[in-house]
């Protein structure tokens, strides 16, 4: 799996090279600016035909040394170039101090402070500006930790990217104002505003295209990175593949591990329980239970009350039946050792039942459950007699858990029940589910980024998971999954993966059945849930627009032969 850095990973990465003699910072700005022309005569090819005038805004660190060389190259191309400076140029770091100078050897730099205003100190007319073919944001890179100053915001905002004046816009490294960790914009202190796109794009430059090295950085695919990213393209500039600690990848099937190679025994492939609601609730586990069937799993079981057995039993073929009427119902169907996955959740109701069945799924007592002494059945209990339930057989750790939709709310109003999670667990949660759980850290993340690195979803996650004690995935378009551990991936639906049709009724509902059916068949819990999410995106562009949540697990065999299974 690809990584996706941090800016002060990105930073180590480039340092290390540096000191080891493989590279100077020299060269490296040099790659890195003919990397973005390269980008440029790419995504737009009518560019490098003929001559054009483009504006090049550079910043007073190395992101702007990338602009200088820009500019030159564009130059030696035969456009008309103009540029602009932001900060002193004689406190430009050095490298990027050279590349003023080989500029300032064919072209001038004017103060970005003096494009906003006139030479009276009266704003200017934004008609008054040429227009141009392009223009190049290299003023602020990874490393910003503050707001945009103000003159920079004018002249991107209120001068540059009207549609008339420019149709092509490019950010070097990443859109400046956009805090390279989170994707967050970062505003001011004072900021009151809304944080959803666009309320806050006064703040970050808005790209039609944005040209990073080495690899992509969390900001490029976490919460509105792509608002303001456009189209993210990756350029090598000589770096190798060093070792990144603690990196974040981005989630994606493991093809070898997905095949069924040999073993013809359906328990082989494990046995899945997927616990259902009441009658007429049924569907949301009944998508569950087949996503956890065409993925792999090789008996898929639904529990659910014996009244509701009828009206499943009319809906699924494949699939097996069993009455679930209570915890202690579920306790002897975990009786079967070969029943190595549950999903809890979908559907299932916030009632006793619910509550119950969650308890008994995380091994736990359930307060005021009679249970049957050995040799008795249930029937032989007589009122007041027997002990409270303890962990089942197969109940607990050692037996792969998703909980998801109702079972999330019920762990956020029991904490008994959430300080009964263990590392064989999956929580899914939405948004507002995460927030019903973790509600500190929902805050956190909430709140506007005044300063970068700002806290990110990757933050929070990793958070969640560590105080969970289990995987969490936490959904959305930039989908995180994070365990215990730290470890952490990132199953992003954004760009040429893009799936906005699966906002839709029950689509959640088969993403907890695939990371089911993966439990089953013997995959990690952070496996699981890290391939499930890839391949849900999968299922989700194989089909396309008009998609609903039952088309989903129909979809799996066609990803699958793409995949070469």
């Amino acid at each position: 799996m690809t990584e996706l850095l941090t800016a002060a990973q990105m930073r180590a990465i480039e340092q290390a090279a540096i000191a080891s003699g493989e590279v100077t910072g020299l060269e490296l700005m040099e790659r890195a600016g003919r990397g973005v022309v390269e980008a440029i005569f790419e995504e737009w090819p009518e560019l490098r035909a003929t001559s054009h005038r483009a504006v090049v805004l550079c910043g007073p660190g190395n992101n702007g040394g990338d602009g200088f060389v820009v500019a030159r190259l564009l130059k030696e191309w035969g456009w008309e170039v103009e540029v602009f400076l932001y900060g002193d140029p004689e406190r430009l770091p050095p490298d990027a101090r050279v590349n003023y100078a080989r500029w300032r050897g064919m072209g001038e730099v004017r103060e970005a402070a003096s494009f906003a205003r006139g030479p009276d100190g009266t704003e200017l007319h934004g008609r008054t500006i040429p227009p141009a073919d392009l223009l190049v944001d290299a003023a602020f890179g990874t490393g910003l930790s503050r707001t945009v100053p103000e003159p920079v915001r004018r002249v991107q905002h209120e001068h540059f990217l009207s549609e008339w004046r420019v149709g092509r816009a490019v950010s070097i490294d990443i859109p400046s104002g956009l805090c390279a960790d989170s994707g967050e914009p970062i505003v001011p202190q004072d900021y009151a505003g809304p944080m959803n796109w666009p309320a806050a794009d006064g703040y970050t430059f808005e790209a039609a295209l944005t040209v990073t090295f080495h690899r992509r950085k969390l900001g490029h695919v976490l919460a509105k990175a792509q608002q303001y990213c456009g189209k993210v393209v990756v350029k090598d500039i000589g770096l190798g593949n060093p070792i990144v600690p603690h990196a974040v990848h981005e989630a994606k099937s493991c093809t070898r591990s997905l095949s069924k190679g040999t073993k013809a025994h359906k328990y082989a492939h494990g046995h899945a329980l997927i616990l259902s609601g009441p009658s007429g609730r049924g569907g949301a586990a009944r998508l569950a239970a087949r996503g956890a069937l065409r993925i792999g799993a090789g008996v898929v079981t639904v529990g659910c009350p014996p009244e509701a057995i009828p009206e499943n039993a009319a809906r699924l073929d494949a699939l097996m039946l069993r009455g679930v009427a209570d915890g202690l119902a579920l306790k002897e169907a975990l009786a079967d050792p070969r029943i190595n996955a549950l999903c809890v959740g979908p559907g299932l109701g916030l009632d006793a039942r619910g509550r119950e069945v969650v308890a008994v799924a995380l091994g736990m007592p359930v307060p005021g459950l009679i249970e049957p002494a050995p040799g008795l059945t249930r029937g032989d209990l007589t009122p007041g007699g027997g002990e409270g339930g303890k962990g089942g057989p197969g109940s607990g750790p050692g037996r792969g858990l998703v909980l998801d939709a109702d079972a999330l709310t019920i762990l956020s109003q029991t904490p008994d029940l959430f300080s009964a999670l263990h590392g064989d667990c999956v929580l899914t949660p939405h948004a507002g589910e995460f927030a019903r759980l973790f509600p500190d850290i929902a805050e956190k993340l909430a709140a506007p980024a005044t300063r970068g690195p700002a806290y990110s979803k990757v933050d929070a996650t990793r958070e969640a998971a560590k105080r969970a004690g289990c995987v969490v995935l936490y959904k959305g378009p930039d989908t995180v999954i994070a365990d215990p551990t730290g470890r952490c991936a990132i199953n992003s639906a954004h760009y040429d993966r893009a799936a906005p049709w699966l906002a839709t009724a029950g689509s959640g509902d088969v993403l907890a059945g695939f990371i089911t059916g993966l439990l089953a068949r013997g995959f990690s819990p952070f496996d699981a849930a890290a391939t499930s999410a890839w391949l849900h995106v999968e299922c989700a562009l194989s089909f396309g627009p008009g998609l609903i949540a039952e088309d989903l697990p129909e979809e799996l065999p066609k990803v699958f032969r793409a995949l070469g299974l």
